[in-house]
């Protein structure tokens, strides 16, 4: 039969199952086959803590959100207009979601009185007046799954186990995906196991070809490509991008680097990508804890390396004393806090921006650290090569704050030539003639890098408090205050060494919209949209935390109001209204979810009528 096709600038779809039912698997090869196509893209994996919570209950629902366009995205989107879902509970969840009039893909065979029960429906919403509202087409996938590999003699679990790709197939029909990344990676994936191979691509291919020979479905999709900026991209997450960016330092910086780390959700990731490349000069150590992994990376630093650590809420917190104590050394390190859901386990697979304070403050004494946050998947190069840079030109450790949301999400990375970033090398000190461990540069404060064991250069560091200079033992009280305000000093003066702060819109105005980290896609688009309905209101987006950047007080005194949303319940605020004594209003939502546009549009709007 004939199908219509429709052009559209953007489109969300959002697949929900259970955990065991490939929800993340089906999110990232339709992620795969949209940035093959060109589109520019933003994602959003969700799913439970538990290994594998209940089949069939509201805990057990996992999902994967994709927002792609011809245009730029910059968040995985507020409402989804396609809701794949593989069993009640998926829909029962996910169904608030989902905008009026979308379409709802259920696998109806999983909507059975058992699967109704566990999902508190009392009659099934497929055959029922409930969801009026929307476009449900209700398929038969999984008995049109082992319809596609009955002959193939396998096991009821494998089967079922493809299911997800007849739902993928028919996805790429209905938004004109092309099927040969995804065919690729089968073949790749289970080489060797041609059964399993036949089995995925069979009903991958069924899948499509419902779409487009079933009578139900009368309309496809076309999404042209986004009008990027030439070169060669990939689809990258926020984790992946950020091991790059630690080895892209390290590469330009001609060091080894060493990766000192303890998994935890959702950081582990970071530690998985850089063990692939041991043959680059990658070295990565599972440690027993994290007091090992930070140490560790501590112990690489003082050989000469780029050392670096990555955690969580909870391990940052475990990390503490030895952050301290790379604050006294005075030593190269990168530390990654992908925050989760707190406090303690909190909910270790959501998102959160609960870290902030804990990385500014967080240790005892004086021990000023830098801090930087990630505001995007791709930016968590960026930031960790910019902290890296940071870290060895300053000799100090410093912190790269990115969240659950952008390390698990993904977005097109326009791949830089390594030769066209900035040289990293750092200068070590080769001649004994005038040596002392806590030499320091005049302009930076940074104190000398000599790698031990060189011949005349043998020295100790340690964590009690030094003699300015020689770096002895010093119990002296004048030495203790100018030692402590000369590693003060040292992280202000990176105030010289990074750009001056820009505002998106007016540079002063009714309204000033103040985002850190992931927040910066959500109040872009916010404000935006409240900038072309004729509203006096700026964003100013914060990457650099501490320091702050000199212009920040300028910019926030041209403003009659001031909002910060954050995903806490108020640490960015606390930091502008202390430094700058400015009247700022926090908007705070701590659900483990990102912000929405609307909702800071909504924010936006009370803001302008009450000011």
């Amino acid at each position: 039969m004939n199908k219509i096709t429709k052009n559209i600038d953007e489109v969300t779809i959002r697949f929900a199952g259970d955990s065991g039912d490939g929800m993340q698997l089906t999110g990232g090869q339709f992620t795969t086959a949209t940035a093959f196509v060109g589109n520019d893209l933003a994602t959003m994996p969700d799913y439970p803590a538990e290994i594998r919570a209940p089949a069939g209950s509201l805990a057990g629902v996992s999902s994967f959100q994709i927002n792609f366009g011809a245009t730029e995205i910059r968040t995985p989107g507020d409402k989804s207009d396609c809701l794949v879902v593989m069993n009640p509970a998926a829909l029962k969840v996910y169904l608030k979601n989902l905008r009026e009039g979308g379409s709802i893909i259920a696998n109806a065979d999983n909507f059975a009185d058992k699967n109704l029960r566990l999902a508190g429906y009392e009659s099934n919403p497929l055959q029922n007046d409930s969801l009026g509202r929307y476009q449900v087409y209700a398929v038969e996938i999984s008995k049109l799954t082992q319809n596609a590999l009955k002959d193939l003699n396998l096991s009821p679990k494998i089967v079922d186990r493809t299911k997800n790709f007849f739902a993928l197939g028919l996805t790429y029909w209905m938004y004109n995906r092309p099927m040969e990344p995804t065919l690729k990676w089968i073949r790749e994936k289970f080489a060797g196991k041609e059964d399993i191979i036949e089995a995925n691509t069979r009903v991958l291919k069924a899948g499509h070809a419902y779409g487009e020979t079933t009578e139900i479905f009368t309309v496809r999709f076309e999404v042209a490509p986004a009008q990027l900026p030439p070169g060669r991209y990939r689809s990258i997450t926020g984790n992946e991008a950020t091991a790059w960016g630690l080895m892209a330092a390290a590469k330009r910086a001609n060091l080894e680097l060493f990766l000192g780390s303890y998994p935890i959700t959702p950081a582990s990731e970071i530690l998985q990508e850089l063990s692939k490349y041991k043959n680059y000069g990658v070295k990565t150590f599972q440690a027993e804890d994290e007091i090992a992994g930070i140490t560790s990376a501590i112990g690489a630093s003082y050989g000469g390396a780029l050392g670096a650590t990555n955690t969580s809420g909870p391990g940052l917190a475990l990390k503490t004393e030895a952050m301290g104590l790379a604050v006294m050394l005075e030593l190269p390190l990168v530390i990654i806090d992908v925050q989760r859901g707190g406090p303690s386990t909190g909910l270790p697979t959501k998102t959160e921006q609960a870290d902030l304070l804990q990385a500014v403050y967080g240790r005892n004494g004086e021990a000023p650290i830098p801090v930087f946050a990630a505001c995007s998947p791709t930016d968590c190069f960026d930031t960790t090569f910019e902290a890296s840079r940071i870290a060895l030109k300053y000799m100090t450790p410093v912190i790269v704050l990115t969240d659950g949301y952008i390390a698990n999400g993904a977005e097109p990375w326009l791949i830089p030539k390594i030769s066209e970033l900035p040289d990293l090398s750092p200068t070590f000190v080769t001649n004994p003639e005038g040596f002392a461990p806590y030499k320091r540069d005049p302009q930076t404060l940074a104190r000398m890098w000599a790698i031990p064991g060189t011949p005349g250069l043998e020295h100790r560091i340690g964590g009690l408090e030094k003699e300015n200079i020689t770096g002895n033992i010093s119990y002296d009280p004048d030495n203790h205050h100018l030692m402590i305000t000369t590693r003060g000093e040292k992280i202000n003066n990176i105030t010289n060494d990074i750009p001056l702060a820009k505002v998106v819109g007016d540079e002063s105005g009714d309204l000033l919209v103040v985002s850190w980290g992931s927040t910066y896609g959500a109040v872009h688009n916010a404000v935006e949209t409240k900038r072309n309905e004729g509203l006096s209101v700026s964003h100013l987006h914060l990457k650099y935390i501490n320091p702050l950047q000199k212009n920040i007080g300028e910019i926030l005194s041209n403003f009659k109001q001031i909002l910060v949303p954050e995903i806490n319940l108020g640490q960015l605020i606390k930091i502008l209204r202390d430094k700058y004594l400015v009247d700022a209003v926090g908007f705070n939502l701590v659900r483990g979810l990102p912000f929405s546009a609307v909702e800071i549009e909504e924010k936006i709007d009370e803001m302008i009528k009450r000011g």
